[in-house]
C-alpha cells in the first residue's frame, strides 16, 4: 500500500473512530483526575484499533497525566465577551506598528503565498500577530497532555477526543515528535495556532523540507494559514471588510465576531 493510501485509510479510520466511540467516551468522562488513568489506558487501545501504531501511542501517551490548570483555563474564557472597541484596544491596536514592520520584512514570502493561495499578506500577518505575537508566544504546554485532559473532561469530551486522535496522526505521519508539540492550553499548535484536526487538513510544507512544521517554520505556518482560508472559500482580489464574502470566511478562522472584525481592521491598517 502506498504512503498516500495508508494516509487515506488512517484518516477514514480516525473519523470512524470519532463517530462510533464518542458516546462511549462521553460515558467514561470525568470532572476531576480520579478516573483519568483508566480513561487514558482505554483510549490507548482505541487509538491502536483506529490505526495509530503502538509505537506512536507509547511515545505520545506514556506517562501523560491530568492537567488541572488546563481545566481552570477552559472555564475562564471571558475575553471574547468584550465589545469590539475594548477588544481591539487591548489586542489589535498594540500590534499595528510591529505588524506593518513584519509585513514589510516578509514581503517576498507573503507575496509568494498570496500568488499561490490568493490571500493578501496583510490578512495573514494580522492573524499571525493576533494569535502569537508573530511567533513569539506559541505556548508552553504539552499539546498531547492538554488534549488528553480535555478529552477526558466531560464538558467537550467528544470534540477533544477527536483532536487527540488527530494529534497522534500528526506524529504518525512524521510532522513532529510528541516532545515538539508544545502549544497553547487547549492544544493549539504553531505560529497561528492550529487545532490538530486543522493541522491535518490544511498544513503545508511550504519551505520544502519534507515536514509540515507550523511551530518552527515561518513559511509553513503562514502558508498554511492562507491555505486554511482558501479552503473555506476565500476569493482572491476581493475585499475582506464587513459585509463581504471574504469577511464571512474570516469567521471560519474564529467564530467570535470581535476577533473576526479585529482581523479585518488590523489587516486594513497594515495594508494602508
Amino acid at each position: 500500500m502506498t504512503k498516500f493510501l495508508k494516509s487515506v485509510v488512517l484518516s477514514c479510520a480516525v473519523l470512524a473512530f470519532a463517530g462510533a466511540a464518542s458516546d462511549a467516551y462521553a460515558a467514561r468522562c470525568g470532572n476531576n483526575s480520579a478516573g483519568f488513568s483508566r480513561w487514558l489506558n482505554d483510549f490507548k487501545g482505541e487509538a491502536v484499533r483506529a490505526g495509530i501504531s503502538q509505537k506512536v501511542v507509547n511515545s505520545a501517551l506514556q506517562g501523560v497525566t491530568y492537567d488541572a490548570s488546563v481545566i481552570k483555563l477552559d472555564r475562564n474564557q471571558k475575553h471574547f465577551k468584550l465589545s469590539f472597541e475594548k477588544f481591539y484596544a487591548s489586542r489589535g491596536a498594540p500590534l499595528q506598528g510591529i505588524a506593518k514592520s513584519r509585513y514589510q520584512q516578509n514581503r517576498k514570502l507573503l507575496d509568494g503565498i498570496e500568488r499561490r493561495y490568493g490571500v493578501p499578506g496583510q490578512v495573514v500577518v494580522a492573524i499571525w500577530g493576533l494569535e502569537t505575537s508573530f511567533g513569539a508566544n506559541t505556548g508552553n504546554k504539552s499539546s498531547i497532555r492538554s488534549l488528553a485532559t480535555l478529552a477526558y473532561d466531560c464538558r467537550r469530551s467528544d470534540f477533544f477526543t477527536n483532536e487527540l486522535m488527530a494529534a497522534l496522526q500528526i506524529v504518525q505521519r512524521g510532522d513532529m515528535a510528541p516532545s515538539q508539540m508544545i502549544g497553547a492550553w487547549a492544544g493549539e499548535l504553531g505560529q497561528t495556532q492550529f487545532l490538530a484536526t486543522s493541522y491535518l487538513k490544511f498544513a503545508v510544507d511550504y519551505d520544502g523540507n519534507g515536514r509540515r512544521d507550523l511551530i518552527r517554520s515561518k513559511p509553513d505556518a503562514l502558508a498554511s494559514t492562507a491555505n486554511y482560508l482558501k479552503a473555506y472559500g476565500w476569493k482572491a482580489g476581493q475585499s475582506y471588510q464587513p459585509g463581504t464574502h471574504n469577511y464571512a470566511v474570516l469567521g471560519k478562522w474564529n467564530k467570535a465576531t470581535v476577533y473576526q472584525q479585529t482581523i479585518a481592521v488590523l489587516a486594513g491598517k497594515i495594508g494602508g
